[in-house]
């Protein structure tokens, strides 16, 4: 279980030549068909979310009556400690379920902000609006960082989100005079630190993010957040989205108020924050296992393509069956929605199945358990080179687990390489006579 999947191993012994394939040939490769909404069955997808929600929430107002009954008779708990036991059962059924539905929310709402499910702009963003209000996410600011992700993933430079730190940051020597004792003294840590610092991740990464531009883009000074219209994320067009986004949190928040003064602030954190703290910690696993990844490379500007980053992703079977159906096909079929964001989540398996060949070695998947693979990301993922064109994530020993062949990089780049050609998506036209 706690060991790395065979793709993974695969990639680890394949020096990394980058794709030379174009954008037009994997679009190419995709029935038009799978470009079409489909606005019932959209909206069938928006209904069940909810009616997973209203379930789950009958289902946690159900259980102190259940258990002080006795389940109606039919399950006697004559013990204090099986009373105890039945309890918190149920409860964690409730917040592990609710967690997933509220993460549902987001992931469908992230959906409805590429405007996939609807031809109607204002459906897209009320729908997308309400249901990430009601998970405390800013809806239209997040949509405008998480846009521009699009454009530019996995570029060191421009990307918005876990851009990786540099060798310049922990003020490490260059790696030529750099011995174990200098990686030791700046990034050696007890493992009960290193959980410490999962779990701060994992709870609160994405307020820090929203916050504090965490792990965001190193263009963007100090202060930069996802709640102030004037922050350097937002062109001035944008910044009514972001005052709505704000006043839909304030008021969100003014009504979980109101229902713990009502029913007790048990009660809020009962039904309401557990499951919204383990729907922040799928938010952050899912987003950070897309692109960090000890095999998977970041491209400096001269040698970044938007198909190349692009395919620098990881489809990973997260949860399983549990996963596609909550989730969205987020993760499974992550490699698709980054080449075609406007299709719809519910085409994209069969949007992965036409680009796999055409993407070859460089259509990447992980079957590595979800778990075992947030903790290697987490360990190994801490830096790369202040310098290099294509690079790869060095672990706290200052070692890569894969390499650039940097000779075929080098005869691609003999050959006219360029990101203007690898992107182009339609035929030049001759020239008129």
């Amino acid at each position: 279980m706690f060991k790395n999947g065979p793709e993974y191993d695969q990639r680890l012994v394949r020096a990394f030549v980058p794709p030379t394939v174009t954008l037009k040939q994997v679009h190419d490769a995709v029935p038009k068909r799978l470009l079409q909404k489909d606005p019932l069955r959209s909206t069938g997808f928006v209904l069940r979310d909810v009616f997973f929600c209203v379930l789950f929430f009958a289902f946690g107002a159900s259980i102190e009556p259940l258990v002080a009954s006795s389940f109606g008779g039919l399950v006697p708990l004559t013990s204090p400690w099986q009373v105890t036991l039945v309890r918190a059962v149920l409860w964690a059924t409730y917040w592990w379920w609710q967690g997933i539905v509220f993460a549902s929310f987001f992931c469908i709402a992230h959906e409805l902000g590429h405007g996939t499910l609807y031809n109607s702009w204002w459906t897209n963003n009320i729908l997308g609006f309400l249901l990430d209000t009601f998970i405390l996410a800013p809806f239209f600011a997040w949509k405008v960082s998480h846009n521009a992700h699009h454009k530019a993933v996995n570029c060191v430079e421009r990307d918005e989100n876990y851009v990786p730190h540099l060798r310049s940051h922990y003020k490490l020597p260059p790696k030529e005079r750099a011995t174990t004792a200098d990686y030791a003294e700046v990034l050696e840590e007890t493992p009960l630190f290193t959980m410490v610092r999962m779990f701060v991740m994992q709870a609160m990464g994405w307020w820090l993010y929203l916050t504090y531009n965490a792990l965001g883009s190193k263009m963007y000074p100090k202060g930069t957040n996802h709640f102030s219209p004037y922050s350097a994320l937002f062109k001035k067009e944008q910044r009514m989205g972001i005052f709505i986004s704000d006043v839909g949190l304030v008021g969100m928040m003014s009504l979980l108020y109101i229902f713990a003064r009502t029913f007790g602030w048990q009660a809020f954190a009962m039904y309401y924050f557990v499951p919204y703290v383990l729907c922040n910690h799928w938010i952050v696993m899912i987003t950070f296992l897309h692109h960090s990844d000890p095999t998977i490379p970041h491209y400096r500007k001269e040698a970044w393509s938007f198909l190349r980053g692009a395919a620098a992703t990881v489809d990973r079977p997260i949860l399983g069956w549990i996963g596609r159906f909550f989730f969205h096909n987020v993760s499974h079929d992550h490699v698709a929605h980054h080449f075609f964001s406007h299709i719809p989540f519910y085409n994209q398996p069969a949007v992965t199945e036409a680009i796999k060949g055409v993407l070859g070695e460089n259509y990447n998947f992980d079957s590595t358990n979800t778990f075992f693979a947030l903790y290697r990301s987490f360990t190994e993922c801490v830096f790369i080179e202040d310098e290099g064109s294509i690079v790869f994530y060095k672990n706290r020993h200052g070692d890569a687990v894969r390499v650039v062949a940097e000779g075929e990089v080098d005869a691609i780049a003999a050959a006219g390489w360029a990101q203007e050609k690898q992107d182009e998506l339609s035929h030049p036209q001759p020239a008129s006579e």
